[in-house]
């Protein structure tokens, strides 16, 4: 096992002796996981908490007498990751602490979107993954597993598994499974839509094969938000999400508590001792955040002394602050904020010898803590918003005594299962001051129930339980990998995934449809030469039966040659653009040719002849599309295309040219405005008229960056889909993606079915209905259309029935 996290499971300190020391840290993650890391010979990849001069000396040993669960972990399992102090502030304070931490908390008016900050993000996750990968080599050079657990966690890195995962496809060789746990919520897609960036994020979090987050809730928000943002296939039952061509899992495993510790520290722990022994104790553990609810719960006490007064002088409430970011401005005005709430309620309501509320702002070990925890009588545990929460369950682990009354949050991940405790509101101030009342007035026999039940829970669902649930889903997801379980798995496109999709289009017989396609990577897969490219047969008779249908136009736009792409595809009554648009050639012979790129075509020949001289060498070698050349570097090695993809790019500039990344290659275009995008407005307009978008629906498909030009210049008036495949991470205005060609093949069959069953005669009595036909997805010797009214066949590659119907 690999875990990777932003920090190690101990803090390293340099004492005045000028030794480096390891300083333990406490934390579920690392007393569920530290010991299995030890035990497995695994590694613990992360910050080792200061910033080393000499990035070589090596992370201290550990120390002998250290008993706690990071004991044994050898020095040989550390792997630190050091970064320039200046990439790691803008990273951490930046873009984790001042972007993500308050957006997936569901407070964006608090997020700061910066750019640079989202860069050294970006910069540090990369730093994160690149000691991944090497540290995978390394393991399995030295005989280790074949295929190790990479665990990373939290929101520090959720961009870093997609570099892990290119390095897989680069070398395969280099094999792992890639696990990823987020310890803090996850808003729901109307929230998260905000962040500029969350296309990276979501395409990041699925580079994983499974994704895990506390409650199902958090796991639900992340399916709609990659199902809505990106365009995926979901299977929201199951938990599925299909990205790339695989399938990602998705879990809800929440994470406890090491109970029995705790347990045994409450039992250990000295006295508690009250001011007065009547006095009833209410408790507040958290750290000073704005997401904890502090300044409602002081705000809450001072409600329930106002509308209780019985209370004054029996309740004694103690809020342990613990410092956070202590460096960070909005952390210093909340603390001075809450340093004055404080002062003025117990101004307005303190005699000689009480006060209401006692504030403790340090850092309390864990054994001090137990002991207020077991002598509370009611735990206050009441955030805006919460991954988890482990103080609730920490409070029921110590309670081995009189037992007290847990008032929780529901916006806690806690709160949606220790439901014995008393749900409030953290926002309405009266009903924490209704319920803390309640809970001092419960009966004795009510509170042991509640809490017996609490502890069962939490006994039974430690942090060990919660390490096992993710090993077990992390090795059913591997099986899942090998064995091609489908009920492990999303299965191929369905017709009725294109019924759901495109309900909402309008596509009804009173329209006519432009069925706007790529070629290379869209209707034929991708080969190692352009001319291998062919499309399947079935997928040509498809287009051969949607071309004789008088209310679809059929337009193939390529990067090819114009006749070159009509030669591939090899069917009339279609319109082929070649040369990503700049040659158009229409069914009945016209043509149009964009004037602009003719006068570099002298500039053309010189680039060939320059990248043909410079770079045509180790696979590499160039196309000539007359008026754009290709740089293909598809059969060159792997660690080779970088360098020759960079000097291709920069010779084509040398030319006045603009250079285009594509597929494994660089694209040389002439510096006119015109893509693909231009190239469809045009068709549609040459096609229906300058009214066109009244009367026309428009789909697009495409699976390269030219295309993105026509999907973002048709955003809002087609619908689009992009062919991802394999590549990892693929920015897109595509309303959905699809995972390849087969899935195009059958989002054609579907408009074949769709557009036929909308020419058939309607029905002249309004009692009979009529279902759409169905279409098996595989190519008979016919397919068959059935109707209340109709049957008939539409022979194999012959003009659709229906079209002579119509006729």
């Amino acid at each position: 096992m690999l875990v990777v996290s932003n920090r190690l499971p101990f803090v390293v300190v340099r004492g005045e002796d000028g030794e480096l020391r390891r300083k333990p840290s406490a934390g579920g993650l690392v007393t569920a996981v530290a010991p299995v890391v030890v035990e497995q010979k695994g590694l613990w990849i992360g910050w080792p908490g200061m910033h080393f001069e000499d990035v070589e000396e090596p992370i201290p040993g550990p120390d002998l007498s250290n008993t706690g669960p990071t004991a044994g972990l050898a020095t040989d399992q550390i792997v630190p990751v050091h970064m320039h102090p200046e990439d790691f502030d803008k990273y951490y304070n930046g873009c984790c602490n001042s972007t993500f931490w308050p957006l997936l908390h569901s407070m964006p008016d608090r997020a700061i979107f910066n750019p640079v900050h989202w860069e050294a993000y970006c910069t540090v996750n990369r730093i994160f993954a690149d000691r991944t990968i090497e540290s995978v080599k390394n393991m399995q050079k030295g005989g280790g597993l074949k295929q190790p657990l990479v665990w990373i966690h939290d929101y520090h890195l959720m961009v870093a598994a997609n570099r892990i995962r290119q390095a897989m496809e680069d070398d395969p060789s280099i094999k792992c499974n890639l696990g990823f746990f987020l310890h803090i919520p996850f808003p729901p897609y109307d929230t998260f839509r905000i962040c500029p960036w969350d296309d990276d994020v979501l395409q990041g979090l699925l580079g994983h094969d499974l994704v895990a987050f506390h409650i199902e809730s958090y796991a639900q928000n992340f399916i709609q938000c990659c199902q809505e943002r990106l365009g995926c296939r979901v299977d929201r039952e199951r938990m599925l999400i299909e990205h790339g061509g695989r399938t990602v899992h998705v879990r809800a495993l929440p994470i406890g508590i090491p109970y029995e510790r705790f347990v045994t520290m409450s039992s250990q722990a000295k006295p508690f001792v009250k001011q007065n022994a009547d006095q009833k104790l209410i408790l507040g553990v958290d750290r000073l955040d704005y997401t904890k609810g502090l300044l409602n719960r002081v705000r809450a006490i001072e409600k329930l002394l106002e509308m209780y007064p019985e209370h004054k002088e029996k309740i004694s409430f103690l809020q342990v602050a613990v410092p956070s970011r202590t460096d960070v401005k909005e952390y210093q005005l909340l603390k001075e904020e809450l340093d004055q709430e404080i002062g003025r309620v117990n101004g307005r309501f303190s005699s000689p010898d009480w006060s209401p509320i006692r504030y403790i702002y340090r850092s309390l070990p864990q054994e001090e803590l137990a002991s207020y925890y077991k002598a509370a009588d009611v735990a206050l545990v009441t955030p805006l918003r919460d991954g988890m929460n482990l103080v609730a369950k920490e409070f029921v682990a110590c309670q081995t005594g009189e037992p007290g009354v847990l008032l929780l949050s529901p916006f806690t991940g806690a709160g949606e299962m220790m439901l014995e405790s008393l749900s409030v509101n953290p926002y309405e101030i009266t009903e924490i001051a209704h319920a803390i009342d309640r809970a001092l007035k419960m009966p004795p026999d009510e509170r042991q129930v509640r809490m017996n039940l609490l502890r069962k829970r939490e006994r039974n669902n430690d942090v060990h339980h919660w390490l096992d649930s993710f090993m077990e889903a992390m090795e059913t997801v591997a099986k899942s990998d090998c064995d091609d379980n489908s009920e492990s798995r999303i299965g191929p496109i369905r017709m009725e995934d294109f019924d759901s999709w495109m309900s909402q289009y309008n596509l009804d017989s009173s329209t006519k449809l432009a069925l706007l396609l790529d070629y290379d990577g869209t209707l034929a897969p991708i080969a190692p030469h352009p001319d291998l490219a062919l499309m399947p047969d079935e997928t040509k008779r498809v287009l051969e039966r949607l071309a004789n249908l008088s209310d679809v136009h059929i337009a193939i736009v390529s990067g090819r040659k114009v006749e070159n792409v009509k030669e591939m595809v090899g069917i009339d009554k279609i319109t082929y653009a070649g040369s990503h648009g700049i040659e158009i050639l229409h069914p009945d012979g016209t043509r149009f040719t964009h004037p602009g790129p003719n006068e570099y075509l002298s500039r053309m020949a010189e680039l060939r002849k320059s990248l043909t001289e410079e770079l045509e060498s180790d696979g590499a070698w160039v196309e000539n599309k007359e008026f754009i050349l290709t740089f293909h570097v598809r059969n060159v090695a792997k660690h080779l295309r970088d360098g020759k993809l960079k000097r291709a790019a920069a010779i084509i500039q040398e030319h006045g040219l603009k250079a285009s990344k594509a597929h494994c290659a660089v694209e040389a275009k002439p510096p006119v405005i015109w893509d693909k995008g231009r190239a469809c407005i045009h068709i549609l307009r040459t096609t229906f008229g300058v009214d066109w978008n009244e009367r026309v629906r428009i789909i697009y498909a495409g699976d390269d960056v030219t295309d993105e030009d026509a999907m973002t210049q048709l955003k809002g008036l087609a619908f689009t889909f992009r062919v991802t495949s394999s590549q990892p991470l693929v920015r897109t205005a595509a309303r959905k993606r699809l995972p390849g060609t087969d899935s195009v093949l059958m989002m054609l069959k579907w408009v074949e079915r769709h557009m036929t069953f909308n020419r058939l005669p309607r029905s002249p009595s309004p009692a009979r209905s009529r279902s759409p036909p169905s279409l098996s997805s595989s190519d008979d010797e016919s397919v068959e259309y059935k109707t209340e009214i109709d049957n008939y066949t539409i022979p194999r590659g012959d003009p659709p029935a229906a079209a002579v119907i119509a006729s």
